[in-house]
């Protein structure tokens, strides 16, 4: 009965309304801001640079890049992307590439409506996200509760498990343990960091983020290498994979494309998470460096390329370089048998480990979300936290342990209806943030600093928090 309701769920979000939502208000944005993930990439790489910065009021952009890439690169750069492959042909990755363009105009724009309308909490914490510019930009705190009950089911409970599920494949697949032990292991580490809160949390993803993603890039590197001889053949795969002219000759174009389409776009949003709303949570948590709101915008763009189009792409190319390895039913296992086809048996206990720590970032990040949402249900009242973080330890023991097939189905329907509520808050308040956004490039243009001043824009009286943006 529930893996009926939410397949017919999924195919109404995924079918049509998500696809053309998402790809529509990327395109959109990215017009709006004359396509700024290319004009200004080599921007957003300098203020990585300066990103280390740290205030007393909220934590570093560097921090803050950490813990969402934490949150971004798990199950979905690994299992993810073969799921993608094994669902929507490799055609699904030439999609993946797309809704990452497309989505880095779309998280610019979220990230600095973060920025804009973000709080302080009781302990002088910076708070902000969807729910919150729901409330203060758009005066409907409705969509912000709305919004913020998705997310916690979403992040706080059914992401954690989908983590939980990949790390117990991974590390059933390449050592045969059991599932059972994985997942207490499992969940008293997650409860340990999580137990500290979003500085904690974000204190573990700053080490651990750089070292896991450098350690795979490395060896998707190496297996690249190896095949270098091969390279044109599989972009040429992909390439016609995607629009179909592979399967011209069966007559099968249309199921094909849309195959390609769906898998794609499903799988690229789940890793990326633009238009989700989810990044923008911990985006708003910045003392930003310049102190204006785009700034955060920029370094936010960067992590979904990083994330879609390298991380992502060097799964791609593991799995398409090694030729037929077939593990159906189960992503993580066919990105291990891949590997272990370019470097032998050590490649299935290196994706393992990978995957451990791909996922245990994300499932402590994916809380740092949730909580932020549920302060703002509780008006920043911290009493709830110690029995949520329960909660999340036990969601994260029912995913070691449960079906692959229904946590996937879970994790899309929550993740649509997620995107669904703040793609239309993104679209209603897009006119201030691409004002914002060009105030900042104004301030640059003239060879300033930028700083963001309130006062500037007469649209915001009495909608932001007093002594946040002087």
């Amino acid at each position: 009965m529930l893996e009926t309701i939410v397949s017919y769920i999924n195919s109404l979000l995924w079918g049509s309304v998500l696809i053309y939502g998402l790809v529509g208000a990327g395109i959109f944005f990215t017009l709006r801001l004359g396509f700024i993930q290319v004009t200004h990439l080599g921007h957003a790489i300098s203020l990585m640079r300066g990103s280390r910065q740290k205030s007393s009021d909220g934590l570093s952009s560097f921090q803050v890049f950490c813990t969402s890439m934490a949150a971004r690169v798990g199950a979905g750069n690994m299992a993810g992307v073969a799921v993608a492959l094994t669902t929507g042909g490799p055609g699904a990755i030439f999609w993946m590439w797309l809704i990452a363009f497309l989505g880095m105009a779309t998280s610019m724009i979220e990230s600095t409506l973060a920025q804009v309308f973000k709080v302080k909490d009781q302990e002088g914490q910076f708070r902000g996200g969807p729910s919150y510019y729901m409330t203060q930009g758009l005066g409907q705190r409705w969509m912000g509760i709305l919004f913020a009950i998705t997310l916690i089911i979403a992040f706080g409970l059914v992401f954690n498990a989908v983590q939980a599920n990949t790390i117990t494949g991974a590390l059933s697949s390449a050592f045969s343990l059991d599932p059972l032990i994985v997942g207490i292991v499992l969940s008293i580490a997650s409860g340990l960091v999580i137990m500290g809160g979003l500085k904690n949390v974000a204190k573990v993803s700053e080490i651990l983020v750089p070292v896991m993603a450098l350690a795979y890039l490395a060896i998707a590197v190496v297996v690249v290498l190896m095949n270098v001889e091969q390279l044109p053949q599989v972009f040429m795969l992909i390439i016609n994979s995607a629009f179909g002219w592979q399967e011209a000759a069966s007559g099968g174009v249309a199921f094909a494309i849309a195959q390609a389409m769906k898998a794609g776009i499903a799988r690229g949003l789940f890793s990326n998470e633009a238009g989700m709303g989810s990044a923008a949570n911990v985006a708003a948590s910045a003392s930003p460096n310049p102190n204006h709101p785009a700034s955060q915008g920029f370094i936010q763009m960067l992590g979904v390329f990083v994330d879609t189009i390298v991380i992502c792409t060097a799964t791609a190319a593991i799995i398409l370089l090694a030729g037929d390895v077939g593990a159906p039913g189960d992503g993580i296992a066919l990105t291990i048998n891949a590997l272990e086809v370019h470097v032998g048996a050590w490649g299935g206990a290196f994706i393992a480990g990978s995957i451990v720590l791909f996922c245990f970032t994300s499932i402590i990040a994916n809380y740092s979300y949730a909580e932020t949402n549920v302060l703002f249900l509780s008006n920043n009242k911290a009493s709830l936290l110690p029995i949520f973080r329960l909660i999340v330890v036990a969601m994260v023991m029912f995913g070691a342990m449960a079906k692959i097939n229904i946590v996937w189905a879970l994790a899309d329907a929550s993740m649509g209806l997620m995107a669904l509520v703040n793609l239309a808050a993104l679209l209603l308040l897009s006119s201030l943030a691409i004002k914002v956004i060009k105030d900042y490039q104004a301030q640059r243009k003239a060879g300033k600093t930028p700083v963001f001043k309130a006062s500037d824009f007469p649209e915001l009286a009495g909608k932001t928090e007093k002594g946040i943006w002087q």
